[in-house]
């Protein structure tokens, strides 16, 4: 890879403000735009515009790109910015990335002749995010909590990266973990590694005697069924992205506390995450060429 590129950092939260100065550290001509007034740091620009944006080897978009309805993603600004005038700017010949990648910005992008690579489908980034997110989840179980952690009955519902760092932070806590998983190597792996096991399709009538639930599952598998045997002091943490995994409409008429706990890494620890994300692009820009 080039030792100094020109890189555009367009929109984002703190994840994306840590990266721009890790970049630009690292000696590459680093400039911001709708990311709000990140430290000043020696090679690294706040630009009002986009002007000179077709100077750029890469472009970094935020996780997620979008904010909805066409709208880029970039809760550090005052402002609101149309995705489509933005990615109006961008050339095909530059190295144009972003996370979690929705259909609408792929045909914006397709539209233009551009391609948005995902950084968020990589693994190394996934397997980098999770420790951060299970960091978080106890964290926040730790302020919504009224026990401690040692002697806690949890359960982690999934048993992917997030679900396997989860549940073996708060083992070494002193918590007695079990794990709901739909694949039946997922629970082997579970239970040779000490936890206790139960398959996802089961949950219904099995969850009275838990202090804490934490679910990793993208998809709902906590619904009204399930939440009515889970006691009313069990706090649920859901960690899944969008649309999460809890029936959040039965849970509040149920009386019970969930946390929906989106983007963990950016809130908890947005330099580890930042470093994360820059470590990906490099990569990625190693194996495009640069």
């Amino acid at each position: 890879m080039k030792h100094e590129l020109n890189i555009w950092v367009v929109g984002g939260d703190l994840r994306q403000e840590k990266l721009a100065q890790l970049l630009a550290g690292d000696g590459h001509t680093v400039h911001t735009y709708a990311l709000g007034q990140p430290e000043p740091a020696a090679g690294l620009a706040v630009e009002a515009s986009l002007s000179h944006v077709d100077r750029a080897d890469c472009v970094i978009l935020p996780l997620t790109v979008s904010a909805g309805n066409g709208r880029l993603n970039a809760p550090l600004s005052p402002s609101e910015h149309p995705l489509a005038p933005i990615l109006d700017r961008f050339s095909p010949r530059q190295f144009v990335c972003g996370g979690r990648i929705d259909g609408e910005t792929e045909e914006l992008a397709r539209e233009r002749n551009l391609t948005i690579h995902d950084y968020f489908a990589r693994e190394e980034l996934a397997v980098a995010n999770a420790v951060p997110t299970a960091e978080g989840a106890v964290q926040l179980a730790m302020e919504h909590l009224p026990i401690t952690i040692h002697g806690a009955k949890v359960l982690v519902v999934g048993f992917g990266r997030v679900g396997r760092f989860t549940a073996q932070r708060f083992q070494a806590l002193g918590a007695r973990v079990s794990v709901a998983a739909r694949k039946y190597d997922q629970l082997a792996w579970a239970q040779a590694m000490g936890f206790g096991g139960e398959h996802l399709a089961h949950l219904k009538g099995w969850l009275c005697g838990y202090d804490l639930i934490i679910n990793t599952v993208p998809a709902q598998v906590l619904g009204r069924e399930e939440l009515e045997d889970v006691k009313p002091d069990c706090l649920i943490l859901d960690l899944a992205s969008k649309p999460g995994g809890v029936d959040l409409a039965a849970a509040g008429e149920l009386g019970l506390t969930v946390v929906w706990a989106l983007a963990l890494p950016g809130k908890v620890a947005p330099v580890t995450a930042g470093a994360a994300i820059k470590d990906t692009i490099y990569n990625m820009l190693r194996e495009a060429g640069f």
